[in-house]
């Protein structure tokens, strides 16, 4: 055997001989910081063609500054870049493909710059490696995407570097962990500098270049939902949700998706869930983002601890004031985490219910549709069977097949879904919109968000499908096409066939669980408006004024 003979410190050293490049840009000799006004000719001399880029850009928190002075390097000096994002949010994101500076992209989650993802894919503007869950790409990052640079965003640095992250710590100190310990070069846009940090979430050792931004980074209130604007069809799902699922199943530990519907159960668990004595018995530990929709259930003592995935603009003073629920430093501010949250959410929880744009007829389903090539962020995460839990609960034995001595317990994945969506499409689909996605996009796979195997209930304003007791793909289908209304699924569903469902607990409707149609009003819900939001909360909630009533 031959010993190879070679420098062990390539990557170091080239790192090295870069920053040497940028000593002429610092404000201070031997300092970590740059000039605002400079920074774009620091990403010019920091930043190879053809180099493995993450930035920033989750579904909340974006390193806007630095997104927007990358969109101006020069393509001649910078081009083919290979970008790594969870979330596709901004334009600028997508207007780096279009100037030729970024070329290949592997993300999570496009959301509102979806449509044009879709369009750039088909006019060849841009290449996808692949759609991430994303712990799938925090973990590539440590393995097969190891990012050459970094651009993040925290709100404050000392004058030797150290970061304060504050609520909005979501996804930077595993962004900057992949780069740091792997010779790439950390870039950190910040709100302003200061001489004493409330606390330090990010040592200066791991960070290169530290640039005050010229206005504080975005910051997105995702996860708030008006209560105005939930329905009565909403509350009736939410009411057979709680007292067919959570109730039935004894669900303690769980996740909310985003949307109405839940927002409909949040608000209902101080009411109608008062009603039913499920208080202490049920929902009292979650991994979710701080939604306002969640302060009565909190204020009312449902809650015992909330951890969160990212803040959520307007509830700082809230979760500060409230460090029994929320994990909250010394310093009065939360510390969320997206990782740690997604791993959580994957094996800590009993329950994740979410909702999506549609179903096939064996219960995979998707928010991939023609023309708009959204992704699907954490759902995939947090909606599956995780083959490595091994704890109990009386939530995860319940689903148990009780036939099978080796058996293990189940997750609970519930889909709830009206059957008709907003744009007055039908949600069940004999094939998914994903299938012909996939061709188009030279996909290896077909973008599916969760799989049919993983599906243990939907919920629609029909009742519930309790798929975990199906026996066969067929009786799964039938019992998919029972609760899917007049869609063409739905039209499937015959009176024998669902009696029959019904009898065997596979399908239970309203009436079936003892949920009275008629009492799923609006008065029912714990807070009709914002405003009642801030009543419940003393006056500590403060919504961006795009949510207030008296703006």
């Amino acid at each position: 055997m031959t010993k190879i003979q070679r420098s062990w410190t390539q990557n170091r050293d080239k790192k090295n001989e870069k920053l040497a490049k940028i000593a002429k840009f610092r404000l201070e000799k031997g300092s970590k910081f740059v000039a605002t006004e400079d920074i774009i000719q620091v990403l010019e001399e920091l930043i190879d063609s053809g180099s493995k880029v993450i930035l920033e850009g989750d579904n909340q928190k974006q390193a806007s500054f630095l997104s927007q002075s990358l969109l101006q390097v020069n393509p001649s000096r910078v081009a083919n870049l290979h970008m790594i994002m969870s979330s596709i949010s901004r334009p600028e994101h997508l207007d780096i493909f279009e100037k030729g500076i970024a070329e290949k992209i592997d993300f999570s989650y496009a959301g509102s710059q979806s449509l044009r993802v879709s369009q750039m894919l088909a006019d060849g503007q841009l290449k996808i490696g692949d759609i991430h869950t994303y712990l799938e790409l925090y973990g590539r990052l440590f393995v097969d995407l190891i990012p050459d640079i970094a651009l993040v965003a925290a709100d404050k640095a000392d004058y030797q570097g150290n970061l304060y992250t504050g609520f909005n710590t979501e996804e930077t100190p595993t962004i900057v962990e992949a780069a740091a310990f792997k010779d790439g070069i950390v870039i950190v846009q910040v709100n302003e500098i200061v001489a004493e940090l409330p606390r330090v979430d990010i040592p200066a050792s791991w960070v290169d270049v530290v640039v005050q931004a010229d206005k504080p980074y975005q910051l997105e209130a995702l996860f708030t939902r008006d209560p105005q604007n939930i329905t009565e069809l909403q509350i009736l799902m939410g009411m057979m949700a709680i007292k067919g699922i959570y109730q039935k199943h004894q669900v303690q530990s769980l996740n909310h998706g985003i949307g109405y519907n839940t927002a409909a159960i949040e608000l209902l668990l101080p009411t109608y869930g008062e009603q039913l004595g499920l208080r202490g018995k049920i929902a009292k530990n979650w991994t979710l983002n701080p939604h306002p929709t969640m302060i009565p259930a909190i204020e009312s003592g449902w809650v015992e601890s909330i951890h969160s995935f990212g803040g959520e603009v307007g509830m700082e003073r809230y979760i500060s004031a409230r460090p029994d629920i929320f994990f909250v430093g010394a310093d009065g501010s939360m510390r969320s985490n997206r990782a740690l949250s997604q791993v959580a959410g994957q094996y800590a929880i009993d329950m994740f219910i979410g909702s999506t744009l549609q179903i096939d007829q064996f219960g995979n389903s998707s928010t991939v549709t023609n023309g708009r090539l959204s992704g699907f962020g954490g759902a995939p995460n947090m909606g599956h069977n995780p083959g490595g839990r091994r704890h109990a609960t009386p939530a995860w034995l319940d689903l148990k097949d009780q036939t099978d001595p080796m058996a293990k317990g189940r997750k609970l994945v519930v889909q709830m879904v009206e059957t008709y969506g907003s744009n007055k499409k039908p949600v069940f689909v004999d094939s998914l919109d994903a299938l012909k996605v996939q061709q188009e996009a030279e996909l290896a796979n077909v973008p599916v968000m969760i799989y049919s195997e993983d599906t243990s209930h939907i919920v629609t304003e029909e009742g519930i499908a309790y798929l975990y007791k199906t026996s066969s793909m067929e009786e799964r289908k039938q019992a998919i096409s029972a609760i899917a209304g007049v869609t063409p699924i739905g039209l499937r569903s015959n009176v024998a066939q669902l009696n029959a469902l019904r009898s065997r607990g596979i399908v239970a409707l309203p009436e079936d669980i003892g949920v009275a149609r008629g009492e799923a009003k609006r008065s029912l819900l714990a807070a009709q408006t914002i405003d009642d939001l801030v009543e419940w909360s003393d006056g500590l909630y403060q919504p961006p004024a795009k949510f207030r009533s008296w703006s």
